[in-house]
């Protein structure tokens, strides 16, 4: 842990406060990481099993016992499954009006998985542009001193500045490139549980079709 923490105080050292906020932003961006992943595991995304087994049993007729299995899914979208199913097995609505007011439900659910990803999004883009901004202004130091040497130029000084100044677009990067992967798979997921709700309330409102035997 002290080999690691005096790693980045270095780094820090070297990239000067473009790397400081860097660092900073990695470790927002972290944080967001490890609390999406304990919402997505506490609320059940992708577990959906009991679901499926549920939607199967509505499309064979079996009302109750399809409510019953969906009432204990541990999925986040139970609560709809179980709304669609007693909606559609006593309507009090036109299918359009239950389809509207269902598609909602999913969607705050939906939402909620959503929260906090666009930070996520805004580290991804901001951080290599960052890095870019700190190379800049590390290279216009560079060679700001190269001009104030004159004759007496040390090619080895020269050198230094720029690795030091490109080090800010290694920090930059590195920071954006996991963050957008984690953020491309956090979205895939999101995409997946918008197809099950969508299936749920086709298959609650339109029980039967597409059924196999």
């Amino acid at each position: 842990m002290n080999l690691i923490v005096e790693a980045i105080g270095r780094v820090a050292d070297l990239g000067g406060p473009v790397v400081m906020i860097l660092i900073v932003m990695s470790m927002i961006a972290l944080a967001l990481i490890l609390a999406k992943l304990v919402q997505f595991l506490r609320l059940g995304v992708g577990r959906h099993g009991a679901l499926e087994k549920a939607l199967a049993d509505w499309d064979r007729g079996e009302a109750e016992r399809a409510t019953r299995e969906a009432a204990g899914a541990p999925s986040h979208l139970a609560g709809v499954a179980v709304a669609a199913l007693r909606s559609a097995e006593a309507p009090a609505y036109d299918e359009g009006a239950l389809r509207a007011r269902l598609t909602g439900l999913a969607s705050a659910r939906l939402a909620r998985l959503g929260a906090g990803l666009r930070l996520l999004d805004s580290v991804a883009q901001v951080a290599p542009l960052l890095g870019l901004f700190g190379t800049v202004l590390g290279m216009i130091e560079a060679f700001q001193g190269l001009q104030q040497a004159g004759a007496a130029v040390d090619p080895s000084a020269l050198a230094g500045g720029i690795w030091v100044a490109l080090l800010t677009t290694a920090v930059g990067l590195a920071v954006a490139m996991p963050a957008s992967l984690v953020l491309t798979w956090f979205d895939a997921r999101i995409a997946r549980e918008a197809q099950m709700a969508e299936r749920i309330i086709d298959t609650a409102l339109c029980a039967g079709v597409g059924a196999e035997g």
